[in-house]
């Protein structure tokens, strides 16, 4: 059984787009990277320790990144660990410390020095400036400080109260800073406790009142409740509607491409073929490895392409299907076989290798294309807890890329093999993978990156990553 949603025009959020400037124009790349605002936005994270901050700001950045926003973070505690060099325990951040007062407020400044570097040198639009900012005049300083410089400014405050959640992110921060590296975990549990005692001297949370003025979102207790005030532009709502999406519950997504198809066996890319022989074992194995995982209320999604919801159908499970998962649409070339583009468009051939990701087929897609249909699809994996995807090799290369923090140009030759199921799990600074091949015979789709990209090239120049099929 199945449920069907199209995700095409399922995102409440307007969608700016305009040319990506500067390319070549002979080449069909028709990128849509976006352009969000005019002037560099600063996002400055704020509250107490153990409260999610790295967390939420690791995930911004990768998602801002992945939907081509240009954006780097700024941990101001990196700052102070390559200036102090060895950490010995929380008196560091004792108010009454002068002098490490005095090298933290010095790496807040090269931190700050950095990002003006990061906006006017190379040209990025988004700063996460990732520090325990918990004095109001800290903010003040930061806030004029953008403003001279012409920058927007946006505030994320987590705010956590919850002594269950803050002891599960006291052990995550244990066991993921640099820190505590071969520190007896009893001793760093009581120093890190101690150290958010020091912050809560002088903690001041975002006062809605006194602060009115500053644009922010007030996220309480990982989640339960917000509060957004003075939404600038169509970014900040962008971020807010991001941030009002992830959670930390416990989960695993499980991506796989359908069974191994018909036009696989034959090397033709796109269409809508059924599964082969070897497809149907594998959609029969797939179901007995879900089945073994004993997953709590799995949610299954496919494409609307055959081959996925073949696939799917044996697991007996409903399952529902988004428009958005079908595969690249490859235009012109859809049905074909390497050999064939090569023999017919061999410029085309050539151009998508010079530039695979923002190379869109005539009249088809890029993968840039892909990345922004995709986005619905994140923001829902986001929302739901444990997952099961059946895509397509292009559709899950974006997927993972996102998860797994690639850059643009190394997603379209991600690994993603048939008869293979990649397991994600988030974690407190990323995500860990496992891989589980199911023991069923299947054709190789990968093309690995060539070498030779010139358009002149000849066939046997332009074919010699092209995997062997029948």
């Amino acid at each position: 059984m199945s449920l069907e949603r199209n995700t095409l025009t399922q995102t409440p959020l307007l969608k700016i787009w305009v040319p990506w400037l500067g390319c070549n124009l002979n080449r069909r790349r028709g990128s849509s990277r976006p352009q969000f605002c005019n002037s560099p936005t600063m996002i400055v994270m704020v509250g107490l320790p153990a409260r999610g901050k790295t967390y939420i700001s690791k995930k911004l950045t990768r998602y801002l990144n992945w939907i081509g926003v240009p954006t780097k973070s700024f941990n101001v505690g990196q700052y102070r660990r390559e200036a102090v060099k060895i950490y010995k325990n929380f008196e560091f951040f004792d108010p009454s410390n002068e002098e490490a007062m005095k090298i933290r407020k010095a790496c807040a400044s090269n931190a700050l020095k950095d990002v003006t570097a990061y906006f006017t040198k190379e040209q990025g639009q988004v700063a996460v400036f990732d520090a325990t900012n918990t004095t109001r005049e800290r903010r003040i300083v930061i806030n004029c400080f953008a403003k001279e410089k012409g920058y927007k400014v946006f505030f994320v405050e987590s705010i956590c109260d919850i002594p269950e959640i803050i002891a599960e992110n006291i052990k995550q921060v244990k066991f993921g800073s640099p820190d505590y590296v071969n520190r007896d975990i009893d001793e760093a549990m009581e120093d890190f406790v101690q150290r958010i005692e020091c912050y809560k001297a002088s903690y001041k949370t975002i006062d809605d009142e006194k602060d009115r003025k500053l644009s922010y979102i007030k996220i309480f207790d990982v989640g339960s409740r917000y509060l957004v005030n003075r939404v600038q532009d169509h970014l900040q709502s962008r971020i807010v509607y991001y941030l009002m999406n992830i959670h930390v519950t416990p989960r695993s997504i499980y991506l796989s491409r359908h069974g191994e198809s018909e036009l696989n066996l034959v090397g033709r890319i796109g269409g809508d073929p059924r599964l082969s022989p070897n497809g149907m074992k594998y959609a029969s194995a797939l179901a007995t490895f879900i089945k073994g995982q004993n997953i709590k209320d799995l949610k299954v999604w496919t494409s609307h392409m055959r081959r996925t919801i073949q696939t799917a159908e044996a697991l007996g499970e409903q399952y529902e299907q988004w428009k958005a998962l079908n595969e690249i649409d490859a235009g012109v070339c859809e049905d074909m076989t390497y050999e064939e583009i090569q023999e017919k468009f061999p410029a085309e051939f050539a151009m998508r290798d010079q530039d695979k990701y923002r190379y869109r087929y005539p009249r088809g897609e890029s993968y840039e294309d892909l990345v922004h249909r995709l986005e619905p699809v994140i923001m829902e994996l986001e929302r739901q807890e444990n997952v099961l995807v059946v895509c397509h090799q292009a559709v899950m290369r974006c997927l993972l890329a996102y998860f797994l923090d690639k850059p643009a140009d190394d997603l379209p030759y991600l690994k993603c093999p048939l008869h293979t199921v990649l397991k994600l799990t988030p974690i407190a600074y990323g995500c860990k993978i496992e891989s589980f091949f199911l023991n069923i015979e299947a054709v190789n789709t990968h093309r690995e990156r060539p070498v030779n990209v010139d358009i002149n090239r000849n066939p046997e120049e332009a074919l010699v990553t092209v995997p062997d099929h029948i």
